[in-house]
């Protein structure tokens, strides 16, 4: 809407509109993976209230990350047919919808609508393909730096909140520790409502780094599921995306969907109370934050299996530390702040493999197929992860599993060619 009007009144003082585009995608990312990562807090509550045993609310879960994931492709087209704004607006009202149903709930079928169905749908219409985008539209220059940070923005978004969430599900119900991600939501849409543009072109600018203005291309009229089968298809023959498919399968097993989904539980299990679980989690979240944009600066610099190789074999063994830590202060320190390095730095190396691979403007289409993988992954381990608690009386198996999953990923991205961009980056 003040789009038209500021842009000009930048780029007068030397300030480009897309990084103003960078900042209101970070607030988005920020809030909607918020409330996202609700569920963490609010597993034990939920079991002691209604007397739902690990299972029964790990199904709801992992349908909620696996919709999550299987959005992503299809955000995409929806984004290059009806633009950033009116998809992002609709996404924050379906989260606002379906976190208030949620607070009114009483039966199991409940929460598959609200947390399952209505959640999972919306956060995936504005997870990581939504700055795969901006970042790949506006910038040039600086792009992976910039995706750094709207990466971090979203994992986190999902751990940030989780301490306040917990004080207040512990001391006014779980009920109100659902209100601050719901207020930073709206935040975000106001900010998106009345400053975003969907491309540079249509406020007169080229991409920060370029100086050639191109105009913003037609929006496609084919529908959202054609573009994105249409996409699959044509990426489906290369060794590079299953490549990137099954690492990122693996990426979403480690993180989200075990971690974020089960570490609280498995710290009270193991004597610790909510409010210090949750703690740490945020002291990931902070670390990750950190992480994530090095991983971005490293992988404008050097080669991004490399890269890769290293995240993923490092959060492996992290993984496999935790049973060892004995769940002490400085155990559990020493667990957070390695593993929040690594938390989702695989993902601007990830994206910029698919970018060299498929191409400049096909790279979100095709980015979004693998991070449903991502989100296959991470419904697998919300899931299994409370099967390991209900049969095996215990987390634990779970999370050294998804440590020697890690490896093996570390070991099969190795086996993707050295893209030649690299290359020729490498003999300059």
């Amino acid at each position: 809407m003040y789009a038209h009007v500021l842009a000009p009144w930048l780029t007068r003082r030397g300030i480009h509109y897309g990084w103003v585009m960078a900042a209101i995608t970070f607030v988005t990312a920020l809030s909607t993976s918020a409330a996202m990562g609700m569920p963490g807090v609010l597993l034990t509550p939920l079991r002691q209230e209604f007397g739902w045993d690990t299972t029964d609310i790990s199904g709801p879960l992992a349908l909620r990350l696996l919709l999550y994931g299987l959005m992503a492709p299809f955000a995409a087209a929806l984004i290059q047919r009806y633009g950033v704004t009116r998809v992002v607006a609709v996404a924050v009202g379906l989260i606002v919808a379906g976190v208030a149903l949620a607070t009114q709930m009483t039966a199991l079928w409940e929460l598959w609508v609200t947390w399952g169905v209505m959640l999972g749908i919306a956060t995936g219409m504005t997870a990581l393909v939504l700055g795969a985008t901006v970042s790949s539209r506006w910038f040039t220059a600086r792009r992976g730096l910039v995706l750094g940070m709207l990466t971090a923005a979203n994992a986190t978004g999902q751990l940030l909140f989780l301490p306040l969430a917990a004080w207040l599900a512990e001391h006014a119900g779980w009920r109100y520790a659902l209100l601050p991600a719901t207020a930073a939501c709206f935040v975000a849409l106001v900010l998106m409502v009345l400053f975003a543009a969907d491309h540079p072109g249509s406020l007169g600018l080229a991409p920060y780094g370029e100086t050639t203005v191109t105009p913003p291309p037609a929006r496609t009229t084919h529908g959202a599921v054609r573009t994105s089968f249409t996409a699959l298809a044509d990426a489906s023959g290369s060794r590079v995306f299953w490549a990137l498919f099954f690492t990122f399968f693996v990426c979403g097993l480690s993180t989200n969907g075990l971690v974020q989904t089960h570490f609280i539980p498995l710290c009270l299990d193991m004597g610790l109370a909510q409010v210090q679980a949750a703690s740490m989690l945020a002291m990931m979240g902070a670390f990750d934050f950190v992480g994530t944009i090095l991983s971005g600066w490293l992988s404008d610099r050097y080669d991004n299996r490399w890269l890769l190789f290293w995240y993923y074999g490092l959060r492996g063994l992290s993984l496999m530390f935790l049973p060892y830590s004995g769940f002490t202060l400085l155990g559990l320190s020493i667990f957070a702040v390695f593993y929040g390095l690594d938390w989702i730095a695989t993902v601007p190396p990830t994206v910029r493999l698919t970018a060299q691979g498929f191409g400049r403007e096909r790279a979100a289409l095709v980015f979004g197929w693998v991070f449903t993988a991502h989100q296959l992954g991470a419904a697998t381990a919300a899931f299994g992860g409370g099967l390991s608690r209900d049969v095996l009386s215990s987390y634990l198996p779970a999370f050294f599993a998804a440590g020697v999953a890690c490896l093996l990923a570390a070991i099969a991205i190795l086996g993707v060619r050295r893209p030649a961009a690299v290359r020729v980056a490498a003999a300059e």
